[in-house]
């Protein structure tokens, strides 16, 4: 627009000179002065004879500028016309060589006017030279300085663009945000608060509510053809017509844009006389022929339109081509059956039944002894036409199953089926297929019969045999049986159901010897003994009740195959996955099976242990304890288990006396000691725990029992003698951190807090990697109201023990509480640096975003930490924040399943159900939970150590927790 300015800058100066109003300095040239006229008499204009004012253009303030003439695009000649000039010389003849030329001169412009002092030209001066390898290096160079210049300005911008949004989203917030406290006011919202509010009313008046909408109805064809016939006048104008005329006042010479039927173009007659003949056409060829009435349903004929579509899909041509390569296939080679077939299922796929149907007769003419043509012949004709196509195969083909159990497919009456397959019989005696098809359709007693015929003509179908096995009684079973093994002696199936009709009628002891008879046997006969088979059959015995048997074949193949070294490792996993089936009994054979050859080996007891505690009874489990201590009297655990058995079936004298056994066997064992001493204080006997914790501390003392000591005194009420055994305690183990915790927490329970943080501080000293004393000594600090302090002993923490979750954790909630939400993410986000795998933090994590940004966040937890409780927890949580009850509790039930140990999920899924669930899943999870006796949680161990709650139950302790959950997340 420059360039064009400058050119008609000249123009508007000699226009406008005439007048006395030059445009001075339009060009940036000298100003022209005024020609003399009788106008110059006037008062001179101030501003004629001053250089132009800076961005000025001619002709903009009376609208000149911003249209393109015909003078500034050129006259409308061919690139390739000759210039007006005759004599131009080479290479300016034509006026392409003109518009090239004046183009070269735009690309290098020069002028003033695109000259700046700091930048230089705006183009560059050398575009028209040649671009070289020099060239591309100095323009890298100095791409790689603008980059580098603008990475060190990037931090400062958008330090600044940041702070400018948040400037600006406190000065114009969201909606949302400024509705958000009162959104959080609806969650104390009651029910019958909720329902009391009124009705939104409708405020629209009456017109508003019910429009009238412009009722339009259709013209029949009639209408039209007689006035255009008419050719009526009209001396008005159709507003929705939009042709935008009048009717002329003569008929047959309409305004243009409307037909006449005088042109041919439109005549509404011919159109409903062609629609009725089209009807009519279509109606006569669904007609009867014979009568002259219609055979059309009137309500199928939709239907029956749809079934007229084609179901197949692909492409014509290659349905042609498929068509002709059968057509040769089947000319070549006429006798070949699959062509037939295909040719047939081609057509039937392509909607043309009929020509497949005569297809596939056709091959069974040319291939009258294949099998597959004939039942395909019968599966393409429909009911009585397939049954003469089966009849017709049969005389062909009289010795064929298959055709055989086709036509008893085809009758629809049991006793023509029951025909049919007895003539079957009669010609092909030998097939078990048949005599089991026959078998299905006849009563018991006629099926007894029919398979004593049936296991005469095939002797070796072991399947006829056993089913003839199940409907004889005792006796004649045993003689099938004894039959069966001498016609198929190489089939286990036979052994194994001898077993258990021996079981099924009082003789186990007969079910043993049989078992291995079977071994014996089948070895003799060369038959190899598979011993994962075996297996499986005894998993089948024992899910059909045949318990002797399942342990008897257990018991015989269970050693087959196996490598010495490798028995208890095998014979383990095997019992696993019998419990994984579902097969317990098999799994106990396994067990007591491994504990004879293994008697003194302790983790076998203790999986047999394990495994009557799960699917046993509790009787069960105490024969099985007895003779674990017996054969390993130095295995605490199982002294243990046994006694808490006991108890837990509140037989505390047993316990007793397994205890006292238990001391015999380990005079000195802590385990043992701490037990006995739990049983008494649980049966409220505080004295008799007082003097065994006495004679502990004499016999075998160690820190555990010092600190159990001092609990039971501090739980009991006698502070001072907890504090005389904590400190005589601390002499002996000062680097044991409990017992200064307990000293700590003992002093702020009596309000002594400098005594308390002395407590912590000393045992810091001594135990300066425990945690939880970093963590107790902070929230001492937090609670006289040390912040700085508080956060002071958190970093030095960190410091001590660098990538600890616990710490990172509980540094954030210290801000989160003091109210510094910013500096609480800015460490959150520090602690996921430094532990990234936490589960805890990103838990927390989770609940510190907003609201719209928590599922993001919890996406990316599990992307780190799939299957972290915590994280699991979180997930829950923010289901049930969101109400989506069914997904909650699914995660919760996946969290629960991970870590069954994990008290404060237990306990925010007891309030979930609480909440949402029923009676049934509430005791479900209480259940559930008292099985699982979880040990640890934040608010678990909160409630469940505290010196209040030290005789309380595992489902006492989840119904507290529970309830001090409020769910404000």
């Amino acid at each position: 627009m420059a360039s064009t300015g400058a050119k008609q800058a000249p123009k508007i100066v000699s226009k406008t000179s005439a007048g006395g109003t030059g445009a001075a300095g339009a060009s940036g040239g000298p100003p022209i002065m005024p020609l003399a006229s009788p106008l110059m008499g006037k008062k001179k204009k101030p501003f004629l004879g001053m250089p132009a004012p800076l961005g000025y253009v001619p002709g903009l303030g009376r609208g000149a500028t911003g249209f393109t003439t015909r003078s500034d695009i050129g006259p409308a000649r061919d690139a390739n016309d000759p210039v007006d000039d005759r004599h131009a010389p080479p290479g300016k003849r034509t006026v392409g060589d003109q518009m090239k030329k004046n183009q070269d001169d735009d690309d290098e412009d020069l002028n003033d006017t695109n000259y700046d002092e700091f930048n230089g030209y705006a183009g560059s001066l050398f575009s028209s030279g040649p671009y070289e390898k020099d060239d591309e290096e100095a323009d890298a160079i100095y791409a790689a300085l603008d980059k580098r210049m603008d990475e060190r300005r990037k931090e400062r911008r958008e330090l600044r663009e940041k702070e400018e949004i948040e400037k600006y989203r406190m000065e114009r917030p969201k909606i949302q945000q400024q509705f958000s406290d009162l959104k959080r006011k609806l969650a104390e919202v009651s029910e019958e608060e909720w329902l009391s509010i009124p009705e939104v009313g409708d405020a629209r008046n009456k017109r508003q509510r019910n429009p009238r909408y412009e009722k339009l109805t259709p013209v029949p064809d009639s209408f039209f053809s007689k006035h255009l016939q008419s050719g009526e006048n009209h001396t008005s104008v159709d507003p929705l017509q939009g042709l935008g005329g009048l009717n002329t006042p003569y008929p047959g010479s309409m305004t243009p844009g409307l037909m006449t039927p005088g042109t041919g173009e439109l005549d509404m007659r011919k159109i409903g006389q062609a629609r009725n003949t089209l009807m009519d056409m279509r109606l006569s060829q669904v007609s009867d022929s014979v009568s002259g009435q219609t055979v059309v349903d009137p309500k199928g004929y939709l239907t029956d339109l749809n079934s007229m579509i084609p179901t197949y899909g692909g492409d014509i041509s290659d349905i042609k081509k498929a068509r002709l390569l059968l057509k040769s296939v089947r000319e070549t080679n006429p006798h070949h059956p699959p062509a037939w077939i295909a040719s047939a299922r081609l057509e039937e796929v392509t909607g043309k039944l009929q020509v497949a149907r005569n297809l596939i007769m056709k091959g069974t003419e040319m291939c009258p002894k294949s099998e597959d043509v004939w039942l395909e012949a019968a599966r393409l004709q429909p009911g009585d036409t397939a049954k003469a196509v089966v009849a017709q195969a049969v005389r062909h083909l009289p010795q064929s199953v298959r055709i055989y159990i086709r036509a008893a497919e085809l009758e629809t009456d049991v006793r023509a089926k029951k025909r049919v397959l007895r003539k079957a019989l009669e010609n092909v005696s030998k097939s078990v297929r048949l005599w089991k098809t026959a078998v299905e359709l006849e009563e018991p007693e006629d099926a007894r019969i029919m398979l004593s015929r049936a296991v005469e003509c095939c002797p070796t179908s072991v399947e006829l045999w056993l089913a003839l096995a199940r409907l004889e009684t005792y006796e004649n079973a045993r003689r099938v049986l004894n039959k069966a093994r001498e016609n198929i002696p190489t089939d286990r199936h036979i052994w194994i159901t001898a077993a258990k009709l021996e079981e099924a009628n009082g003789n186990t002891q007969m079910v043993d010897k049989i078992i291995d008879r079977a071994i014996t046997s089948l070895r003799a006969n060369g038959v190899e003994i598979n011993r994962e088979q075996w297996i499986q059959d005894a998993e089948e015995c024992d899910k059909a009740g045949s318990v002797a048997t399942c342990q008897a074949v257990i018991r015989a193949v269970i050693g087959i195959g196996i490598e010495e070294e490798d028995r208890k490792h095998t014979w383990m996993e095997d019992a696993e996955s019998c419990v994984a089936h579902g097969a317990l009994e098999c799994a106990r054979a396994i067990y007591a099976h491994a504990l004879q050859v293994f008697p003194s080996k302790k983790s076998v007891w203790l999986r047999a242990a394990y495994f009557e505690k799960n699917h046993g009874t509790r009787e069960s489990l105490e024969a099985l304890l007895q003779r674990a201590v017996a054969h390993c009297p130095k295995a605490e655990v199982l002294w243990l288990m046994g006694a808490k058995s006991k108890w837990l079936a509140e037989d505390v004298p047993a316990a007793r006396s397994i205890l006292a056994l238990a001391f015999q066997a380990n005079p000195n064992s802590e385990e043992i000691w701490l037990a006995a001493v739990k049983l008494e204080s649980e049966n409220n006997e505080y004295e008799r725990a007082r003097r065994l914790l006495a004679k502990a501390r004499s016999s075998a003392p160690t820190a555990r029992v010092f600190m159990k000591s001092v609990k039971l005194e501090w739980v009991l009420g006698n502070i001072e003698a907890a504090q005389e055994l904590c400190t005589e305690a601390l002499k002996h183990y000062e680097d044991f951190p409990k017992l200064w915790m307990m000293r700590g927490q003992i002093e702020e329970q009596c309000e002594n807090m400098d005594k308390a943080r002395e407590a912590y501080n000393q045992g810091l000293k001594k135990c300066p990697h425990s945690v939880p004393l970093w963590l107790l000594l902070s929230h001492l600090e937090e609670r006289v109201g040390q912040l700085t302090r508080a956060r002071a002993i958190l970093e030095k923490a960190r410091l001590k023990n660098p990538q600890t979750a616990e710490l990172w954790l509980e540094s954030v909630r210290l801000e989160y509480r003091a109210g510094l939400k910013n500096i609480a993410n800015t460490l959150m986000a520090k602690a996921l640096q430094e532990c990234p795998n936490s589960g805890t933090l990103w838990a927390e994590a989770v609940f510190l975003e907003a609201r719209p940004q928590r599922k993001t966040k919890s996406v990316d937890a599990l992307k780190k930490c799939e299957h972290d409780p915590h994280v699991l927890l979180a997930v829950a949580k923010l289901f049930w924040s969101e109400r989506k009850i069914t997904k909650a509790r699914e995660w919760f039930l996946r969290t629960v399943k991970i870590e069954p140990d994990l008290g404060d999920a237990w306990a925010f899924f007891y309030k979930f159900e609480l909440q949402h669930g029923t009676e049934e899943q509430q005791e479900e999870v209480r259940k559930r939970c008292e099985n699982a006796e979880p040990r640890h949680g934040e608010l678990w161990c909160a409630e469940s150590k505290h010196v209040l709650n030290w005789q309380k139950k595992t489902g006492e302790i989840l119904a507290q927790v529970a309830s001090k959950i409020k769910n404000t997340f």
